[in-house]
């Protein structure tokens, strides 16, 4: 973080110093929420919190180093307090980020500004903001958001980790309402946002497709008006094949930049192969210029995010061959999303970290390009926050996987019985010849993939988070299912 007196953070934050803590310590190091994460010069924000009070580790912040706890009540150690609970802590935590944000964007820096990259898509934007993250990196140093740590206290911790040689600040912006990513916007004002995509996840919380697009869209609203190619004013980042994004373009003054499979897209690939490993490969398109590029990303739906990466690196001034070479050399960086390892001769991908209709297509096409020749097994689990279509998605999750000729499919969990349902009524069409199996958990899924997979077999587990299939590939590979 930029250094920074505590009374300085007082009045920023609107709290007030107590305790031990000394208005001319500086505060130089990470603003962090867990005890463990505590180094010298960092500030420890304390969380009330549903299971763990963060006010119980605050001596354990200041012995590891913190130089003051940022808390909603007294504690013995250096402490900043708000007047309220956990919200009021949140809001200072929002209050500090937007203060270092601006100076992190102060135009007085001048080509030391730090470059804000705003990232939102119901699926994929983990990804992308991992790929952009790593292309940049060759430009100058990168923060980005840690995983998918995208909300109202992950969003103001990602900001505070720049520091005065920050060169790119990459945010991946997620949203659980109309008026969330406005707001993460206000915290720190992207001059570039990229939208991948308007599709399922959270119909439950939004109700159509129509009011997530109007979620997603606020990223675009908040740019500046655009300036001229390559470092001036806004620019919006949009996909030409998504319709609900494309039409984004009459939300925001800023310039629009497009890409996708579209001939009149403006950033886009021709020649699209996926690779019997899984890895896509193409021709990108850039300004008139063409590079082949091949990913060590596996799945089609790569191609996207690899895509909106480039329009990314191009606004910011990197040449095509350069884009060319460092979308080929990013590797998985965030857990659980396609992670491919080998074991016993089968191909394991775990894709585990969350779901939705359109991802789930995405992977189960993805299984289909690997196996080819080979056997298949996917374990699915059910996809959360769908709303009252929830189960007729479910169905023809099941058709789908149907469709692409798994051989083996292991339903985990009462939730997703509605992909059971869409297989087997494939299976009585004589549209399918695979298995359909029942299981409770993660474990009992792991036995049953146990009991099933030979030598060169494909296996992909994918659901929602909360039903922890990565604990399958975990179970498999330490040689912990009998």
């Amino acid at each position: 973080m930029i250094a920074l007196t505590l009374d300085r953070i007082a009045e920023i934050t609107h709290t007030a110093i107590g305790g031990s803590a000394r208005p001319d310590t500086v505060v130089d190091g990470p603003v962090v929420i867990d005890s463990r994460q505590a180094a010298p010069g960092a500030l420890f924000v304390a969380l009330a919190g549903e299971r763990v009070d963060g006010h119980d580790f605050a001596a354990a912040a200041v012995e590891a180093g913190a130089a003051a706890v940022l808390a909603s009540r007294p504690v013995d150690a250096p402490h900043l307090l708000v007047d309220g609970g956990d919200d009021e802590v949140v809001a200072a935590l929002t209050r500090l980020a937007a203060h270092v944000a601006g100076e992190l964007g102060d135009p007085r820096r001048g080509a030391d500004t730090t470059e804000v990259v705003g990232v939102t898509g119901s699926s994929g934007k983990t990804t992308t903001k991992d790929l952009i993250a790593q292309v940049l990196a060759r430009h100058g140093t990168t923060v980005a958001t840690a995983g998918s740590f995208n909300n109202e206290i992950g969003h103001p911790l990602t900001v505070l980790r720049a520091g005065t040689d920050t060169r790119h600040l990459v945010l991946e912006a997620g949203a659980r309402g109309i008026g969330h990513i406005a707001h993460l916007c206000r915290v720190a004002p992207p001059r570039i946002g990229v939208v991948l995509n308007v599709g399922s996840a959270h119909m439950g919380e939004f109700g159509d497709r129509d009011a997530i697009a109007r979620a997603k869209g606020e990223l675009v609203e908040a740019l500046p008006p655009g300036g001229r190619k390559r470092g001036g004013g806004g620019v919006a980042v949009l996909n030409a094949d998504d319709p609900r994004v494309s039409a984004m373009a009459g939300r925001t003054e800023a310039r629009v930049v497009t890409y996708g499979l579209a001939e009149d897209a403006d950033v886009r690939a021709t020649d699209v192969v996926l690779e019997s490993t899984g890895a896509p490969s193409f021709t990108l398109h850039l300004g008139g210029d063409s590079a082949r590029v091949r990913l060590a990303l596996v799945g089609a739906h790569q191609v996207h995010n690899a895509l909106a990466t480039a329009a990314v690196a191009d606004e910011l001034g990197m040449d095509i061959a350069e884009v060319a070479d460092a979308l080929g050399a990013a590797t998985p960086v965030s857990r659980w999303r396609m992670e491919v390892t080998e074991h016993d001769g089968a191909t394991l991908v775990n894709d585990a970290y969350n779901a939705n209709p359109e991802s789930m297509r995405a992977v189960l096409t993805t299984l289909g390009s690997l196996a080819r020749e080979r056997r298949s097994i996917a374990v699915l689990a059910h996809m959360a926050e769908l709303g009252e279509d929830g189960h007729a998605e479910h169905e023809r999750v099941g058709e789908f996987a149907a469709q692409t000729g798994v051989s083996h499919l292991i339903v985990v969990g009462e939730q997703a019985e509605g992909i059971a349902v869409g297989a087997e009524r494939a299976a009585r069409e004589g549209r399918w010849r695979g298995e359909t199996v029942r299981v409770p958990d993660a474990g009992a899924a792991a036995s049953a993939v146990r009991e099933r997979m030979r030598t060169g077999d494909v296996v992909i587990v994918k659901g929602s988070r909360v039903a922890a299939l990565e604990r399958v590939i975990d179970l498999i590979t330490k040689g912990d299912v009998q």
